[in-house]
């Protein structure tokens, strides 16, 4: 992989990365509910999650999981019912009352909670092993180390995957009030819980 191609490389997960999804809402939410350093833990959660996919996708395990179309089918159905059951829990927070913008007033979380619900999350979506099997190969010189590409594509990714998941919670604490308040939080947490739901069933219906 020359240099130009790397840089068309970062390109493309950077945009494949910060277009919003659940992970990215979940980070948010995290930090509206917690805090953005009590956040922390989620977005290694989900940076190892998609760290673990991206990774058997390379060794091309993630053909197999492809090939099967049972395995493939159970994973799907576990991923959806994950988001399903993350998006009664968000739906089902309890918010504090008033404003606050004070990370050491707010709620606490287990830091291994956090990390569970953010990797669970990204570990069960079996449509990003048929995404980093498609993407991958485009940009692999055969003629030159596949090892070496692929442990800079991998490198690349959870650099830029780490960025914008901080990015987004560093977004999510520079809003404005209303989303501190109890209503912005309701109303967040309200639109996150319908969001999981929607995707979980969208996945059931049209996967």
């Amino acid at each position: 992989m020359g240099i130009d191609v790397w840089l068309v490389y970062v390109a493309a997960i950077f945009v494949v990365i910060v277009i919003p999804g659940p992970l990215s809402l979940l980070m948010v939410s995290n930090v509206i509910n917690f805090g953005l350093k009590r956040s922390l833990p989620g977005i290694a959660g989900g940076v190892s999650a998609s760290l673990i996919l991206l990774t058997v996708s390379a060794l091309g395990l993630g053909a197999l999981i492809v090939s099967s179309p049972i395995l493939f089918n159970l994973a799907r159905y576990a991923g959806a019912a994950y988001l399903i059951w993350l998006g009664m829990q968000s739906l089902l927070t309890r918010v504090t009352s008033g404003i606050t913008t004070d990370e050491s007033t707010l709620p606490n979380a287990r830091p291994a909670t956090l990390f569970r619900r953010a990797f669970l999350l990204g570990i069960s979506n079996p449509k990003d092993i048929l995404f980093f099997i498609a993407f991958l190969p485009q940009f692999i010189d055969p003629h030159r180390s596949i090892g070496v590409q692929l442990l800079v594509m991998v490198t690349s990714w959870t650099v830029v995957d780490v960025a914008c998941k901080l990015g987004y919670g560093s977004a999510a604490k520079a809003v404005n009030a209303f989303l501190r308040s109890v209503r912005g939080k309701k109303l967040f947490n309200g639109v996150t819980g319908v969001f999981f739901i929607g995707t979980a069933l969208s996945a059931l219906l049209y996967g």
